[in-house]
């Protein structure tokens, strides 16, 4: 599996608008496990995004789904930066497949 957690700042003000963006029409992304947006409750513009994938060329193909591009065009102007982002590889958990 292919994971991916990340932190995002929002414009001053905009965090509410951008995680609603973030969560519009993300049901139909082939190869994803788990897709969770977060407020990070000490920084009022940042949130967290966690995502499990099978692996990472469905993350990758995930990228140029007519749905992913829309909300990244509508999302642009909301966000004011990344803080970090980390790749991991999930072992397990509720939710996600067993690895053999």
């Amino acid at each position: 599996m292919y994971g991916l957690i990340g932190r995002m700042k929002a414009a001053p003000g905009q965090r509410e608008a951008l995680i609603a963006l973030l969560l519009d029409d993300v049901g139909a992304m082939p190869g994803c496990y788990s897709y969770v947006v977060a407020r990070d409750p000490g920084d009022g513009d940042a949130i967290w995004i966690t995502e499990v994938w099978d692996n990472a060329a469905s993350h990758r193909a995930s990228l140029s789904l007519p749905q992913v591009q829309a909300a990244i065009a509508k999302a642009k102007p909301l966000i004011a930066g990344f803080d970090s982002h980390v790749e991991t590889e999930p072992v397990g958990g509720h939710g996600l497949p067993a690895v053999g």
